[in-house]
């Protein structure tokens, strides 16, 4: 049997929780907004009117999610070195796979041992070779929560977003 008690979320215009994102939905907000700041992106450079410029955006305003780079690693027990270089998608599943079952009401740690499973949709990442695999998003979940049921991560591409 597959249960799911808990849900956790993250998306542009500073949806942190299913409430956020519904709040969003209904108010028709728009949750694009201006390139962050706090990524270390040269934003000036990033901009070129002419579309297709390798590198560069035509564009001044995307989806972005707040404070990515706001990942405790400690809290996972994740090395600061390892948390540079793991996918972004990986940080954030992290995150709110905890969130999920705090939401829920369920301890996390009342689950280490237990026949609990991870099943994530990942999509494609342009994060680099390092620590990018995404076929290891739901064992990295596992492994991190204790968790010896099945782990399971699907490609199903923009779908998952």
């Amino acid at each position: 049997p597959i249960a799911i008690v808990g849900m956790a979320c993250r998306f542009p215009g500073g949806v942190v929780s299913p409430e956020g994102l519904w709040d969003l939905v209904v108010g028709e907000g728009d949750a694009t907004g201006e390139f962050p700041v706090d990524r270390g992106w040269d934003t000036e450079a990033l901009f070129d009117p002419r579309p297709g410029r390798v590198g560069r955006s035509y564009v001044r305003r995307g989806g972005f999610l707040d404070d990515a780079a706001g990942f405790d690693a400690g809290f996972f027990g994740v090395s600061p070195r390892e948390a540079r270089e793991m996918d972004p998608q990986q940080r954030l599943f992290l995150e709110v796979s905890w969130e999920a079952l705090q939401r829920a009401g369920v301890e996390p740690s009342s689950l280490v041992g237990s026949r609990t499973g991870v099943y994530a949709g990942v999509m494609y990442h342009d994060y680099g070779p390092t620590g990018s695999a995404g076929s290891v998003i739901s064992g990295r979940v596992a492994y991190h929560l204790g968790l010896e049921g099945p782990a399971v991560s699907v490609d199903t591409a923009c779908s998952s977003s």
